[in-house]
């Protein structure tokens, strides 16, 4: 985990996509799009059915490493709003484990806007924490510090003559962007014009390493 200010806090960078919040004990993710592969199996697309389990796998294991009491999920939780209702058993039995021994909160995302708390937790539209603005999609207009997800941000980097890519956190003062943390989600390159749109010009891209922060200007 990197140490990092942001919004006058100190948080926790972690290498696998998410941040930790220690003042909080919290622990956030974006993105985790459980049940892709079962959405798209509904349209003949078929995808190894394997996702949720890992994905919940290595969030099982952050919220035991980190200790964490609250998690909070920055939207696109699921890959569509009744999502939780094909989690196979098992996956509700991970989920609801977590959801049973920590202060969870879903925020809703543009996947899963209509999502209910049938898998426990408390679901909200976006909520501010401490002065931390946490929302899934940023808001350019948006003035004070803010959290979020949505673009599954990827730094490309070409490494003896091989592009090789990374998820990484994009930041300004003022805004955050986590990657996405689903094992079956895909990504936009930092310097997309979309991402660029939300955050403004500044912006650098954030790989966390060890125990150092690589940060990478993007190109406004």
């Amino acid at each position: 985990m990197v140490p990092f200010s942001f919004g006058g806090h100190a948080l926790l960078a972690l290498a696998q996509g998410a941040l930790f919040w220690p003042e909080r004990r919290a622990l956030l993710v974006a993105d985790l799009h459980f049940e892709k592969a079962s959405w798209f199996a509904r349209s003949g697309q078929m995808l190894p059915p394997y996702d949720s389990i890992a994905t919940l796998a290595d969030l099982t294991a952050l919220v035991a490493a980190t200790g964490a009491r609250e998690v909070w999920c920055l939207g696109d939780s699921f890959h569509d709003s009744d999502g939780c209702e094909r989690l196979p058993q098992r996956a509700q039995a991970m989920l609801q484990a977590m959801t049973q021994a920590t202060r969870w909160t879903w925020i809703t995302g543009n996947h899963d806007p209509a999502i209910l708390d049938r898998c426990g937790g408390t679901v909200v539209d976006e909520v501010v924490v401490d002065g931390l603005m946490l929302r899934h999609e940023a808001d350019r207009a948006e003035t004070r510090p803010e959290l979020s997800g949505h673009f599954h941000p990827k730094l490309r980097l070409r490494v003896r003559g091989k592009s090789v890519a990374r998820r990484c956190f994009v930041a300004t003062a003022t805004k955050l962007i986590l990657p996405a943390f689903g094992s079956l989600t895909g990504g936009l390159d930092v310097d997309h014009p979309e991402i660029v749109r939300a955050v403004g010009a500044g912006a650098e891209a954030m790989v966390p390493v060890a125990d150092r922060m690589l940060r990478f200007p993007v190109a406004a």
